[in-house]
């Protein structure tokens, strides 16, 4: 049989529409040219293109025309014409019609695994490999956003409603004066926080936030970065050393994410603001949907990518990002690792590499909040595949790699925080792919920030309340 064309039709299974790729012979629908194929393959071949590799379009859906095995089988046979989901009739037997509604109910179950029930009842969890009581630092924050670790056992903890804390080694909070004044609307605030690699010297933090002005009576707010110098509890030599541009109406996606290379440069997350159309691919005059790279003073260094490109961003590092919400540098090669929210389905991990596009929105694995398809592409040429991606989206947050003998079985292992599910994602890598994943303190909270600190112990931001975690192994 000999494919003429190829027609994308909508189809509805979810209350929302995708496109269907069908073969199209002289007008009618044709029976697929192999009929030995198995239900795996014939979902491959006649439903992935529209409902995902890994089913991302069923997954944390409600079902308009039931979720039955009856009811797939005869969505899939029947089709429901007026809402643009075409007949398979005469492509499958009922036999193989049967076959493929058991693959898909079998496929879509990955959901289930997230969600969580009450809150913990104790502090005390029993993991894969180790037992982990959470030993409270810190409580009564409002959302903690970023960590950062001081001498002495201190550190330094941001609060998005525009407030700094130093915590001392015993738990004692202090706010620290002299912040920025910020934008606490939206997903904006006061954000992430670093530590310069010389503190000990030179006493500088980082801050990031949402700077904004106002023009036209309107407010505009960007993703801006402060140096500053901490002394006991108050900033001083404040100087904004990064300002995203151009500013936005919009008040979500500002990324934000702070992270020190082992060149010793500053790498900072910026969102897209919710601009797609236009943002994350334009590298001319256009500082969002990127990583920047920068010297500890705000300058550029010489071998960015774009110094050289005229009208470029000289700061920018990469491109074709959604809203980055986490960075981390691998202990044991130096190289940078983020992870970034997708819209509904996709969130991803990437290794950022100088001057790559990482493809939102020409590729993703997600579909947008009404419902339609965003794009069709997961791969392209030219473009950087994702190392690992969540389907649905768990609203990821923070990265960490473990580094520390305190944890055995978890070193090398990258920790990921979850907004939407409220737990600790424990990614375990091969050869920079994800193998394994567990899910750790279900329902704990919104988790903001996750980071080993010097002492070896890994710590963790938490929201609904605003608590800071230390991860104690318990020893059997």
């Amino acid at each position: 049989m000999k494919k003429k064309s190829l027609v994308v039709l909508p189809v509805l299974l979810s209350p929302f529409f995708f496109a269907a790729t069908l073969f199209h012979n002289d007008g009618g629908l044709t029976a697929r040219p192999n009929m030995e194929a198995g239900p795996e393959e014939n979902y491959r071949n006649y439903c992935a293109s529209c409902h995902g590799e890994k089913m991302d379009a069923f997954a944390d859906r409600s079902w308009k025309h039931g979720s039955s095995r009856d009811d797939l089988f005869k969505s899939i046979k029947k089709g429901w014409p007026d809402e643009g989901m075409p007949s398979f009739d005469s492509t499958f037997t009922d036999k193989e019609v049967y076959a493929l509604a058991d693959y898909i109910l079998k496929g879509i179950k990955n959901v289930d695994r997230y969600k969580g029930g009450d809150k913990p009842k104790s502090a005390t969890f029993k993991t894969e490999a180790l037992t982990i009581k959470l030993d409270t630092v810190v409580k009564g924050l409002d959302i903690p956003w970023g960590m950062a670790f001081l001498p002495k056992g201190a550190m330094l903890v941001t609060d998005r409603n525009g407030k700094l804390y130093h915590v001392a080694a015993e738990g004692r909070r202090s706010e620290v004066s002299g912040v920025p004044e910020v934008l606490n609307r939206g997903q904006g605030g006061l954000m992430d926080v670093a530590v310069d690699p010389a503190f000990a010297s030179n006493g500088f933090i980082y801050l990031s936030y949402s700077k904004y002005k106002k023009e036209g009576g309107a407010t505009l707010a960007t993703t801006a970065v402060l140096k500053a110098k901490l002394s006991g509890n108050q900033l001083s030599s404040q100087q904004d050393i990064f300002v995203a541009k151009p500013y936005s109406r919009t008040q979500h996606h500002y990324g934000s994410r702070l992270q020190f290379g082992k060149d010793g440069l500053l790498y900072i997350s910026v969102g897209e603001r919710g601009n797609e159309k236009e943002n994350p691919q334009q590298i001319k005059g256009n500082d969002l949907g990127k990583i920047h790279r920068i010297k500890a003073d705000g300058t550029v260094p010489a071998d960015n990518p774009f110094v050289k490109t005229e009208g470029a961003g000289a700061t920018i590092w990469s491109y074709g990002h959604r809203n980055p919400q986490g960075m981390a540098i691998d202990p044991a090669t130096g190289q940078l690792w983020e992870n970034e929210h997708g819209p509904r389905g996709g969130d991803e991990i990437n290794i950022i590499k100088k001057g790559r596009n990482y493809g939102w929105p020409v590729v993703t694995y997600g579909i947008n909040y009404n419902g339609k398809i965003i794009s069709d592409l997961s791969k392209k040429p030219g473009i950087e595949d994702a190392v690992h991606f969540w389907l649905p989206s768990i609203g990821v947050s923070g990265m960490t790699f473990v580094n520390s003998d305190k944890y055995p079985g978890w070193k090398g292992n990258i920790l990921s925080g979850s907004l939407r599910f409220q737990y600790l994602n424990r990614s375990v890598l091969k050869n920079n792919k994800v193998v394994h994943e567990e899910i750790l303190f279900r329902n704990i909270g919104r988790l903001r920030d996750v980071r080993v600190g010097p002492d070896g112990f890994i710590y963790i931001a938490v929201e609904s309340p605003g608590t800071v975690y230390r991860l104690v192994p318990v020893k059997k």
